[in-house]
């Protein structure tokens, strides 16, 4: 009998790595999204594609069975969603980045949005373990008349259990641009366990959860801002910024929990706004 994978027999054992890879295309067929090409390597994987709203939105789950990232895997996710087609996927848990001996791991995102198609990405949060190694990238290809909502949670170190992120580092690319790559919004982050940056008044002014969410293809109007800024976080702060094609929300939490529920009721309020649907939260959140 093999002996079940841990976070400490991932890292022991992970001195080759883990390469995984996910390529899914969402297509609209005969007034329906689906999930027209669904390819994977390695573990990583669509758990299923739901209908919770109709044939209009294909709402899909992805899943990574090892349940974290080791030192020395190499995951790629791609993504397309053609003319028409509205795609929303998210996880059903937190993603986790484990500690690693050494080598560096690595996650790169490519999700690429068709004229007049839509893209929602939820995933839930992402905990960086302490000594994790990691480096994550995601790109966002919008074509003029593509929609775009999506969020990033992050969490520094398992704070639940007493844990900082005092060793080790992670560094994050997010790059929102025109399929010709012309850039619309970027963000680069590199921060190393104990990082000044991480106690500055600048930075995240020693907060261990920090998120941002992007809405785009709608240039942001007044209307939006106002009731953006009516929504409150209960543990934390938050910011509203408003760029020539990009809504940027940001949060800072030492409560992940607390950061997600306020992502979740500004996706709440963005989402009637950007793409005439009434928020209808994925059930695997609840789960």
């Amino acid at each position: 009998m093999n002996a079940p994978l841990t976070p400490d027999t991932l890292t022991s054992t992970a001195s080759q790595g883990w390469q995984a890879s996910l390529a899914l295309r969402v297509e609209q067929q005969a007034n329906r999204s689906v999930l027209a090409h669904n390819l994977h390597k390695g573990p990583l994987r669509v758990q299923k594609a739901l209908y919770p709203e109709g044939d209009d939105v294909c709402q899909i789950l992805m899943l990574h069975p090892p349940a974290g990232i080791a030192g020395g895997d190499q995951l790629r996710i791609t993504l397309h969603v053609e003319p028409g087609a509205h795609a929303q996927l998210t996880t059903p848990g937190a993603g986790k980045w484990y500690k690693s001996i050494g080598p560096l791991a690595t996650q790169d995102i490519s999700l690429n949005v068709a004229s007049g198609a839509v893209l929602e990405w939820l995933p839930q949060e992402v905990i960086v373990f302490d000594q994790a190694h990691a480096q994550a990238s995601t790109t966002i290809s919008l074509a003029e008349g593509a929609r775009a909502i999506g969020w990033d949670l992050l969490c520094l170190g398992r704070t639940a259990s007493g844990e900082k992120f005092e060793r080790g580092s992670f560094r994050q690319r997010i790059r929102l641009q025109r399929p010709d790559g012309t850039p619309l919004w970027q963000e680069s982050m590199h921060l190393r366990g104990a990082d000044e940056a991480m106690q500055s008044a600048v930075a995240l002014g020693g907060h261990t959860v920090s998120g941002t969410m992007w809405i785009a293809g709608q240039a942001p109007d007044a209307s939006l801002i106002e009731q953006l800024r009516a929504v409150t976080i209960s543990k934390g702060t938050c910011g509203i910024s408003a760029l020539p094609h990009v809504t940027l929300v940001r949060v800072l939490s030492h409560s992940s929990e607390a950061a997600r529920q306020y992502l979740e009721a500004v996706w709440a309020v963005a989402r009637p706004h950007v793409l005439q649907r009434t928020a209808i939260k994925p059930r695997i959140w609840s789960t």
